[in-house]
């Protein structure tokens, strides 16, 4: 429409016809960078929802890679300053959990997260919900369950976990 007004206004005007064909050519251009400008963001959007499941992926292999003791998984998916406190309140950095998990001690049979929620905040997400893990430590059979907090940012189009938190939830 404002490209039609334009051209009206122009054409009224006493022009040369090389004159008009060379406007209309970067009005024409003028055009394709405006769409550009209005369809590009959009092509790269990320949806909410995409961004849940995403998230949701990562914390499930993040789970299986507890539960099969595959610490180069476990690495893809943690940020470099990653820290977990654990339900006794220690903190532990990155190096010590991928050790944790290299040794097998303890060993899971059972690391699965349920109950999730996810909410977003641009390139950052909070992940809570409840992890049920079973398995053995020092030889004796353990079983328990978590409510736990974490949080991931989005570094090079990827989600990483940059810190947890696990409070254990008292057997009924």
């Amino acid at each position: 429409m404002l490209i039609g007004i334009v051209i009206v206004i122009v054409s009224k005007k006493t022009r040369t016809a090389e004159s008009q064909y060379a406007l209309m050519r970067r009005l024409a251009r003028l055009a394709r960078l405006l769409l550009s400008a209005l369809l590009i963001p959009a092509a790269f959007a990320r949806s909410a929802a995409q961004d849940e499941r995403d998230l949701l992926a990562v914390d499930a292999a993040i789970c299986r890679a507890f539960e099969s003791g595959d610490a180069a998984a476990l690495r893809r998916h943690l940020d470099a300053g990653f820290t977990l406190t654990n339900s006794r309140g220690e903190i532990t950095n990155l190096a010590q959990n991928l050790a944790e998990v290299e040794r097998r001690e303890p060993r899971y049979e059972v690391f699965r997260d349920r109950d999730q929620t996810v909410r977003l905040f641009g390139d950052a997400a909070v992940l809570t919900g409840i992890t049920t893990v079973r398995g053995r430590a020092g030889g004796e059979p353990f079983a328990a369950e978590f409510r736990f907090t974490d949080t991931y940012v989005r570094r090079d189009g990827r989600w990483r976990l940059v810190a947890g938190h696990a409070s254990r939830i008292a057997a009924p």
